[in-house]
């Protein structure tokens, strides 16, 4: 198997602390690595770097892990940009505009769906995102659901089945029939097609009884399980999380002492969407509240065409620094092996042997860059299992 030696690291961040300067970010100085195949083969000083077959130099570049984004609904057609221009001007964010996505989604043709997600993967590709979750909810029958899973699937292994969105209009008036729907036929379809179940648990989605209800049968059917919760106000969300056992629960803007107590006790992430607090007027999420309780805390860019229109993680990091409490390392490290842990991956979100070579090289000579140069390009490169997938 050939071995490729990337050398010329100004700084390796590892995510790691087993590895050089034994920080949560494993910071190893003048650093190369060797890749064999999709992995990792060797990581360390350069000086100290085995002979191999090619070499790149990256001339100073910074290193860090490839981004996991755990939170993502990248599947769907259509724009709401007057939504978003109502809401700055003062508009209240309820998720109502949810339906409008669904009616445009709908009506898109799989190839319509297929090229729109296609274009989206390039974009957080480009920002370094090397692992993306994607979301269905924006089809809400059992037909478009599962097309929308169709699609994520040929993406990423990590799709999740959120029929349990909003409720859509034609059962505005028979909730319970719809949750039935989504606990059954809907389920049926979309399970086989999903590694993951998630339900929007807040104010105007689904209430504590109907989302303990969905998430049992998707439990049942072997999905693992996700929450949105408690960004609209404080609910069961958290609660619920803790209860099944969840991988994460995301948003996390309104929680009580107790909440985040029960999070610090258990093994649920906590994963904070900064792209979506940003284009929302609800206030950020307190990062530095959930930190200080011991929190595993993921970032992820909730992209989607209502509430987050982003795809650049870097921008996500600058504004959990600037709004969210958290120190740029604390950022990054929430948004590489943070985001694996919402997914219970150990093969990305760090660099060390065996892992999948996933990573960005940074125009920069550190990591520090990301907070500090927000809405610069500096991803230079993307190289997912081995080899170069955005940038020159």
């Amino acid at each position: 198997m050939t071995a490729t030696l990337i050398t010329g690291i100004s700084e390796l961040v590892t995510c790691d602390p087993s590895q050089g300067d034994g920080s949560p970010l494993g910071i190893v100085h003048h650093a190369a690595m060797v890749l064999e195949g999709q992995h990792i083969a060797w990581v360390g000083e350069a000086l100290r770097a085995p002979a191999c077959d090619l070499q790149v130099d990256l001339e100073g570049c910074a290193v860090v892990p490839g981004f996991v984004d755990s939170h993502t609904h990248l599947v769907f057609a259509g724009e709401r940009s007057a939504e978003w221009a109502s809401r700055m001007a003062g508009e209240p964010y309820t998720g109502g505009g949810i339906v409008t996505t669904v009616a445009a989604t709908r009506t898109a043709s799989a190839e319509e769906l297929r090229a729109h997600t296609r274009s989206l993967v390039a974009q957080v590709r480009s920002q370094g995102t090397t692992t993306v979750e994607i979301k269905s909810g924006y089809g809400l029958d059992v037909v478009h659901e599962a097309r929308i899973l169709e699609v994520a699937r040929e993406f990423t292994g990590e799709t999740t089945f959120l029929g349990a969105h909003v409720v859509p209009a034609e059962y505005a008036h028979d909730r319970e029939a719809y949750v039935d729907l989504v606990c059954g036929e809907m389920l049926q379809a979309c399970a086989p097609l999903s590694r993951w179940i998630d339900v929007f648990c807040d104010t105007g989605a689904f209430d504590e009884f109907e989302t303990r209800r969905v998430l049992s049968a998707g439990a049942a059917m072997g999905l693992g399980v996700r929450l949105h919760g408690n960004q609209l106000e404080q609910g069961p969300g958290v609660c619920l999380a803790v209860e099944f056992g969840a991988a994460s629960v995301d948003h996390c803007n309104h929680l009580t002492d107790g909440d985040v107590d029960a999070l610090a006790a258990s093994d649920v992430v906590a994963t904070l969407l900064p792209g979506a607090d940003f284009s929302t007027p609800g206030g950020y999420a307190n990062g530095r509240r959930l930190l200080d309780a011991g929190v595993s805390v993921a970032i992820a860019t909730d992209c989607n065409p209502g509430s987050s229109y982003i795809t650049s993680m870097p921008f996500c990091i600058a504004v959990a620094v600037r709004e969210m409490g958290l120190t740029p390392a604390e950022a990054l490290y929430a948004a590489t092996r943070g985001g694996a842990k919402a997914l219970h991956r150990q093969d990305v979100g760090r660099l060390a042997v065996g892992v999948s070579a996933d990573f960005a090289v940074l125009d920069a000579p550190s990591h520090a860059h990301l907070a500090y140069r927000p809405g610069s390009q500096l991803v230079g490169q993307t190289w997912r299992r081995g080899s170069r997938v955005a940038g020159a």
